[in-house]
């Protein structure tokens, strides 16, 4: 709870993957995908509750195993390819009788997201009367620097960076969603079926704790990072 605000956090994690086959309980370091973002989440200071949306059965036996609350199984239509993000969330919310005042959402692809990074989006969406707020970060290549190619192969820049700007660092500051943590107001979130809109707060994370599993490359980046990067400011 933070300023009299109960918070749900919900971990959404279906089974049928296709990018990472069975993604959620591959090994990272030692311990299931699910496992990492579980373990922030019940770091968190302000979380007052923790549950899974899962339609499959052994990702809710591992999840179990590593102490977080499987309240209910998630329909398999809402475990679908084409099934919006947002959905399972909306249906998690809806399945408990307790009406929480902010809801969490933590997806188990952001493994090196900490509890500071949630509690900043809390704090900052509650303290700052907000009704949804996100994690992001700086991307690693600036849309200044990228093309669209017409048939004829010409290239014509995506977007038109200042005249003065001719280095990297001069570039104008630009942000990325991350994936990472998104916080919103029960009530707005059913009324708006959404967790970003035009008003949303950003909370800023570091690069190195914003790495996103969506591919195998990406898995086998992460396991390095983990076993021969972290604290050394690589990725």
């Amino acid at each position: 709870m933070f300023a009299k605000k109960s918070v749900l956090a919900i971990i959404p994690a279906r089974g049928g993957s296709k990018g990472v086959p069975r993604k959620n309980i591959r090994e990272i370091a030692g311990k299931p995908l699910i496992a990492w973002t579980i373990a922030s989440a019940k770091k968190s200071r302000y979380i007052d509750r923790l549950i899974l949306s899962s339609e499959d059965a052994e990702i809710i036996a591992v999840a179990k195993k590593y102490g977080c609350e499987v309240p209910f199984i998630r329909p398999k239509q809402l475990a679908k390819d084409g099934t919006p993000g947002v959905a399972p969330v909306i249906h998690a919310v809806n399945s408990l009788p307790c009406k929480y005042d902010l809801i969490v959402l933590l997806q188990p692809t952001s493994p090196l997201r900490s509890a500071e990074d949630i509690d900043a989006c809390i704090k900052r969406c509650a303290a700052g009367g907000f009704k949804s707020c996100v994690t992001v970060a700086e991307p690693d290549k600036s849309p200044f620097w990228m093309f669209r190619v017409a048939k004829s192969g010409l290239m014509r820049p995506l977007l038109k960076a200042p005249a003065t700007c001719h280095r990297r660092q001069d570039l104008p500051a630009i942000y990325a969603v991350n994936g990472a943590v998104y916080v919103a107001e029960r009530k707005w979130l059913l009324k708006t079926r959404s967790l970003l809109d035009k008003n949303t707060i950003a909370v800023k994370m570091p690069v190195e704790r914003s790495l996103d599993i969506d591919t195998e490359l990406d898995l086998q980046k992460m396991r390095a990072y983990l076993k021969y990067g972290r604290g050394r400011g690589m990725l």
